[in-house]
């Protein structure tokens, strides 16, 4: 067994031992116990933190992108990410008058060029998550290493806010080298359309045989369909045509923009549009495995308050592009 896996199984271990204290935390009356278990917890961070420094410095990325190529980026613990390589364009963003269940705040239609970028294939798994927040060191806030509702390795995590998204990206820019982050709304939007100026990346409509959502209700001409009523697997789908998988339902996905009531004043370049209000909502886009199809549109916005979570939300990483100007 090399230094880097004999890392891997002590911070596995270590996550395991800090879940039983807290577990004894959370179950303890005695306030001289509960001051035993805080002591505890802090020193088994403390290990936690010093193993992920020493792992991070051995953990150098495996792969170096290839100009205009996807890659894969190598996590630990034998955990991979796929990255595909989205190349740049023009686009009209936002939805028409005519589109069905649209509203005012997807208009107006704008034409926006997008720059290349690399973007995850699925949205973040539990265990991509996992392995991140047990091997790298907090960047500024600490991470829960099991959040979701839905148990899965293949699941997309949930139940993260965006704070916790953004954290998350830092600690794989850290672990990698590279600059991730959550995409703009403009990029979510290109890479989801894959070239389609339908309402769905699909042509008019979608079923529950293409993407998990609520097949209580109906889009256009399709039937009803299924209602899951949890998450499913990443890739259980066919992808668009870029190669992604579930950009129309099972999880929204966070994106770097705050919210915006219509598209007056957007910037055309593909950056996100942000104010300097930190509490303001940030944007969601795709859907979920809960909600009616016409939220899973391309078009579609909703936003959240920064610091919520809950089981219909998760996230998807990018590196590269225009980011934010």
């Amino acid at each position: 067994m090399n230094l880097r896996q004999h890392l891997e199984e002590e911070l596995n271990k270590d996550f395991d031992l800090l879940k039983q204290y807290e577990d004894r935390l959370r179950c303890e009356d005695d306030p001289g116990q509960r001051g035993n278990w805080n002591s505890q917890i802090a020193q088994i961070k403390q290990q936690i933190s010093k193993r992920q420094q020493e792992l991070q410095n051995l953990l150098q990325s495996s792969s170096t992108p290839v100009a205009n190529q996807s890659f894969i980026e190598d996590l630990g613990f034998d955990v991979k990410l796929e990255m595909v390589y989205i190349s740049g364009g023009t686009f009209l963003m936002g939805a028409p008058e005519s589109e069905e269940g649209s509203s005012d705040d997807e208009r107006p239609q704008h034409y926006v060029t997008v720059k290349p970028f690399y973007m995850g294939k699925y949205t973040i798994t539990q265990e991509q998550w996992e392995k991140v927040v047990y091997s790298c060191p907090t960047v500024k806030n600490w991470l829960d290493p099991h959040p979701s509702y839905f148990k899965g390795d293949k699941l997309p995590v949930e139940q993260v806010s965006w704070h916790d998204a953004v954290e998350f990206c830092a600690r794989l820019s850290k672990k990698t080298g590279r600059q991730y982050r959550l995409p703009s709304e403009a990029e979510w939007e290109y890479a989801c359309r894959a070239g389609s100026a339908k309402p769905f990346a699909f042509g008019d409509t979608i079923t529950t045989d293409v993407v998990n959502y609520n097949g209580n209700y109906t889009y256009g001409n399709a039937s009803k369909g299924k209602y899951r009523k949890q998450t499913t697997a990443v890739g259980n789908f066919k992808p668009n045509a870029f190669g992604l998988y579930d950009m129309h339902g099972n999880v929204w996905e966070w994106c770097a923009d705050t919210w915006h009531h219509s598209y007056n004043g957007a910037p055309n370049n593909g950056s996100a549009w942000k104010n300097d209000n930190d509490n303001q909502y940030r944007l969601l886009r795709g859907g979920s495995w809960d909600n009616n199809p016409q939220y899973c549109r391309s078009a579609n916005r909703s936003r959240n308050s920064p610091g919520d979570r809950n089981f219909l939300v998760g996230f998807r990483v990018v590196c590269g592009g225009a980011g934010r100007t």
